[in-house]
């Protein structure tokens, strides 16, 4: 079980938004430039401040904004014909430029392990890229977790929040992104295994 199974739900309580704004004229690609804008950001406050606790307590705000923005732009070009290979590869290539942008700046929040933030960043990329592969083998788009973009949401999103409210600044930190970073690693070798056996591990 992981956030992402959540997704149709969420989906359902987005669908007027998307109406609203397929009747407007936003096209998906907007919506996807946006949410790596707003994450762009979100990450530059962090960074620009050093890990000010104002600054920390945008990110969750952030991440949950960017993950409607990621359910409308994916409605957005399925229900309103909006698909397209640009679309598609800007999708995929969002998902990455975000993570990294709001997700590397809190190497400089002091106390947080710099070393385990970059790396947990790197395999954030890494494990799409695998997920992406699932479609070569026939197995389809791999968005199996634990670890999954909307895993890694909540993940940093809730360390965001404690240190926003003032949590002390210990072993706790690099315990837990110890831990991320290992279930990216079970991640990436379970959309591997999936994608190289058409889905069925």
């Amino acid at each position: 079980m992981t956030v992402y199974a959540l997704k149709s739900r969420f989906q359902s309580m987005l669908r007027p938004a998307c109406r609203f704004l397929a009747a407007h004229g936003v096209t998906a690609n907007q919506v996807t430039v946006a949410a790596m804008v707003l994450s762009a950001a979100a990450g530059s406050l962090v960074w620009l401040s050093a890990g000010e606790r104002w600054a920390l307590s945008v990110v969750p705000c952030t991440l949950f904004v960017r993950m409607a923005l990621n359910a409308l732009d994916g409605m957005l070009a399925r229900e309103h014909g909006m698909e397209s290979d640009v679309g598609a590869m800007l999708n995929e290539l969002g998902d990455v430029v975000s993570d990294a942008a709001l997700y590397l700046p809190l190497s400089a929040v002091p106390g947080c392990p710099a070393p385990l933030v970059v790396m947990a960043v790197v395999l954030a990329a890494l494990s799409e890229m695998v997920g992406i592969l699932g479609v070569q083998f026939g197995g389809g788009r791999r968005y199996d977790g634990p670890m999954g973009k909307s895993d890694r949401a909540a993940a940093f999103g809730l360390l965001a929040l404690a240190l926003a409210s003032g949590a002390p600044r210990g072993v706790w930190l690099h315990v837990a992104m110890a831990g991320i970073v290992v279930l990216l690693v079970v991640t990436i070798f379970r959309r591997a295994m999936r994608a190289l056996h058409g889905g069925a591990a």
